[in-house]
């Protein structure tokens, strides 16, 4: 079954956890979500099913939106509430605070957490960081779109964050609290958005963290998640690209069948003359657009059209849905 599903990770467990439940109702591993929560965060997960799996990349460079609860005055090793407090600090004020956040607005340059998930040198650095080995984390480019505080109670804030894929919340707290001359960490994280997906979609799942937690539930109550699952789940269709910001190609069902065995995109353009005046969307991949090609029934292929020094760039196959 291959699609979308909007999940509400429950805090408490791990982002690969949480995809029990729908492993068990579809009854496939072939199930992958697009980019990690921490297990104390909680918020939505886009999750991808069957073949659909192969589009993670795309969907993996969504920008995202944060709601960050930040304790100051202390940082644990982890930056998060899970760690040990490592390092104290009095507090800022509300409006040193507030004149700090737009200098983290904008590219920026980012160290990542010393406990995540990141190689380096074939292994996690969270693993050489519990080992005590330590290493330095190379800072890299992220972007703030906008950073706003919605709330302050000392010590702790609440911080809306607009931001690109790649980007700590973690390592964002704990540079905003030094440049305060103060520390902090993560209380809580909630992802409220990925792209054009929001949590308000999104489906709430009982916790399990294993195919082989033994709960209480009966029959009925599984038959009745996996209903919930698959009324949830978004098909392959022109609204999911749409959503992604992928223009969509309309062609007849011979091409349909042409492409479905990886005929060449370039003796096809006389067929399909959207292709030499295209003009689509960027957002997610560098130097190369995207489109959706669907026949009069279903998805057919994902194509892209790389860019060249002169002239019209070539597309090239992406992803084929073979069942055209």
């Amino acid at each position: 079954m291959a699609g979308c599903l909007l999940l509400n990770k429950n805090p408490g467990i791990s982002s690969f956890e949480s995809l029990w439940p729908i492993k068990k109702a579809l009854k496939t591993p072939k199930i992958c979500h697009t980019g990690t929560l921490d297990s104390f965060a909680q918020g939505l997960l886009v999750v991808l099913t069957g073949r659909a799996v192969k589009l993670s990349s795309i969907f993996t460079g969504c920008d995202k939106q944060y709601r960050a609860c930040l304790r100051f005055g202390e940082e644990t090793d982890t930056l998060d509430p899970l760690g040990t407090i490592v390092s104290r600090a009095p507090l800022p004020r509300q409006e040193e605070l507030e004149a700090a956040l737009p200098v983290f607005t904008g590219n920026i340059l980012q160290a990542p957490p010393s406990f995540s998930a990141i190689h380096i040198n074939g292994k996690r650095a969270h693993e050489l960081a519990r080992a005590g080995i330590k290493v330095e984390m190379k800072k890299r480019p992220v972007t703030i779109y906008s950073l706003s505080l919605i709330s302050w109670d000392p010590p702790h804030a609440e911080l809306e964050v607009h931001c690109s894929s790649g980007t700590y919340i973690r390592s964002l707290a704990r540079d905003i609290a030094l440049a305060l001359n103060s520390r902090a960490h993560l209380r809580s994280l909630k992802r409220s958005r990925v792209g054009n997906f929001s949590l308000d979609n999104a489906l709430s799942l009982p916790l399990e963290k294993s195919h082989n937690t033994k709960t209480d539930t009966s029959i009925n109550d599984e038959n009745h998640i996996k209903e919930m699952i698959l009324s949830a789940l978004m098909p392959m269709d022109p609204l999911l690209f749409a959503a992604l910001g992928i223009p969509c190609i309309n062609i007849d069902q011979k091409t349909a069948g042409i492409i479905s065995h990886g005929g060449d995109l370039e003796l096809l353009r006389k067929t399909i003359p959207e292709l030499d005046c295209f003009s689509g969307n960027t957002q997610n991949q560098k130097n190369n657009t995207l489109a959706a090609l669907f026949s009069p029934t279903s998805f057919c292929a994902l194509i892209e059209q790389q860019e060249l020094a002169l002239g019209t760039g070539l597309w090239k196959y992406r992803f084929v849905y073979a069942d055209n």
